[in-house]
Order: structure tokens, then sequence, then C-alpha cells
């Protein structure tokens, strides 16, 4: 089953959503990240959403070997280099989800929906 880790004492099911909220709360901590954007598909709209709907801008998924997927959509700060942003995130994300789970994180995908100047 995926997302499921197996010990001499049984076994543990963390929910996607858990994940979600546990990387999205990571990923908002890195620096030139404004906060998670969601999209809206009937305008295609790009909203900031607020720190207590962080799981709207993170979809966790699973590959074949059991390794997490995890797209995120965010808005970066403007005068930031995205490259530099991205690579943090990745990198703050993959260790913090890793350590809190127990899982492997297969890969992490950014998608940046958006720029906001910052006051």
């Amino acid at each position: 089953m995926k997302g499921q880790i197996e010990n001499q004492f049984g076994e543990v099911r963390i929910d996607n959503e858990v994940i979600a909220k546990y990387a999205g709360a990571a990923a908002v901590e890195c620096f030139g990240i404004v906060g998670m954007a969601t999209i809206n598909m009937k305008d295609g709209l790009v909203k900031l959403l607020k720190r207590e709907s962080l799981t709207h801008g993170v979809n966790v998924t699973y590959d074949d070997n059991n390794k997490l997927i995890i797209d995120f959509h965010v808005i970066v700060a403007y005068g930031v280099s995205v490259s530099t942003v991205a690579d943090n995130l990745v990198h703050n994300v993959k260790y913090k989800v890793e350590e809190f789970t127990g899982l492997k994180v297969g890969r992490i995908n950014v998608y940046v929906e958006g720029v906001r100047i910052i006051d």
C-alpha cells in the first residue's frame, strides 16, 4: 500500500493531507516564497492562499517504488532568483518530509504561479 511503513511492531499509515500540510508549512518557511497558490480553473486566475489553506497548493502522490511525489504551486517574491528559491525549497522540503514521515521523497515539482511584491 502507498504511504505505509512497516516495522516489527506493526504498520504506520500517513494520510496524504498530513504530508501535504507539513510540506506546505516547510515550503512557506523558505526565503523567497510568499505563499501557496491555487488556480481558479473557470477564470484562470491565480490566488494567494492563506496560511490555513496550505494543502490546496500542494499535491502528494506516490510513484511505483512507494516514493513521494510532491507538487507545489507557489507565489514567489519579486526580485529573487526563482531557480535559487526553487532549489532551496526542494532541499528544505525533502529533508524535513523524510525526517517527519520516514518515507523517501522521489521527486518534488515546483510550479511558480505568480510573483508578488513584498512591502
